[in-house]
């Protein structure tokens, strides 16, 4: 089968975190024999002209036996007005989000679900959400949860060496980083355990950068974006990893730390309830105090319950 794959968001040199999740469906499905083509932008350069970009690319592919586009719009919108394959695409979380809270998105979404053979959502809780605000999905949607690279993401020994928590993700207002900085400065785990606070992930330019917090907190080490092997070392060497966020369509990181065997501490928001089980410390992303009560409680667990393995 001839598939080609659209997306806003595929791994560049530039932009090594930007939808690698996007590549591993691509080479699973090389390996099942399919002949894949792509059509995607690997970096975050060129503004939103770089839409037009990826529209020429979506345009001018070989004629596919299949559409697979990732995110309902832009990518989406793009891959339904370029041809007429028959065309599936991913919904992963801030693109439902999006519908209702950005002018002439609900219109456009409609579009493509009304083009859509499927749609897929990443988690039970966003297909709720894609069904809500877009009642023609109902009946076209199918949940499919992203996976990781269990020979990557593996079960490890706890690090030797300065204990660290992690949080991985953007580092923005939706996945509450602010709020985890000032938690993990309240908390004072640096002074009573000597726990550091290590962030990697990318700062959108609308969100105050929050180098600009860390700075201010002792303890705390922000990391740009970084290629997979070195993301995979970083839960290797993190003592519990941290993620209250405030938004969650998903939550792919949460994934990889529970697959390293990583106590976690989660959130009550979105999906991360259906992502974690039992197997995390559930805090109110809105409440600071419980945030910081989270923290407190991994580090108060017995040793023998900080790696689930």
């Amino acid at each position: 089968m001839r598939i080609l794959i659209v997306s806003q968001m595929y791994p560049g040199p530039t932009a090594p975190d930007l939808g690698p999740f996007v590549a591993q469906m691509e080479n699973a499905l090389r390996e099942r024999g399919n002949e894949v083509e792509l059509a995607v932008l690997d970096t975050r350069a060129g503004g939103k002209l770089r839409y037009l970009t990826l529209a020429r690319r979506a345009a001018t592919a070989r004629r596919p036996d299949v559409v697979w586009a990732h995110f309902l719009v832009p990518s989406g919108l793009i891959a339904a007005l370029a041809g007429r394959a028959p065309l599936v695409v991913t919904a992963h979380g801030r693109d439902v989000r999006n519908v209702g809270e950005i002018p002439g998105v609900a219109a456009a979404t409609r579009l493509v679900v009304r083009r859509a053979a499927t749609v897929v959502c990443v988690s039970d809780y966003l297909r709720r959400e894609l069904e809500t605000r877009i009642p023609a999905a109902r009946g076209k949607t199918e949940v499919v949860s992203s996976g990781v690279d269990r020979e990557r993401f593996a079960v490890t020994p706890p690090p030797d060496g300065p204990p660290r928590f992690l949080c991985v993700g953007s580092l923005d207002e939706r996945k509450n980083v602010a709020g985890l900085v000032r938690a993990y400065h309240e908390a004072g785990l640096l002074a009573s355990h000597g726990l550091r606070l290590r962030l990697i992930g990318y700062s959108h330019d609308a969100f105050h950068p929050i180098r600009k917090v860390a700075d201010k907190v002792p303890g705390v080490d922000v990391v740009g974006f970084t290629s997979p092997g070195e993301l995979a070392a970083a839960y290797r060497d993190c003592y519990a990893f941290v993620y209250p966020s405030r938004l969650e369509g998903f939550g792919l990181p949460l994934l990889e730390a529970m697959d390293h065997g990583c106590l976690c501490l989660s959130t009550i928001c979105g999906a991360s309830p259906e992502v974690s089980g039992d197997t995390a410390v559930y805090v109110n992303p809105y409440d600071f105090g419980d945030i910081v009560r989270g923290l407190r409680r991994l580090v108060d667990m017995p040793a023998g319950e900080r790696r689930r393995l």
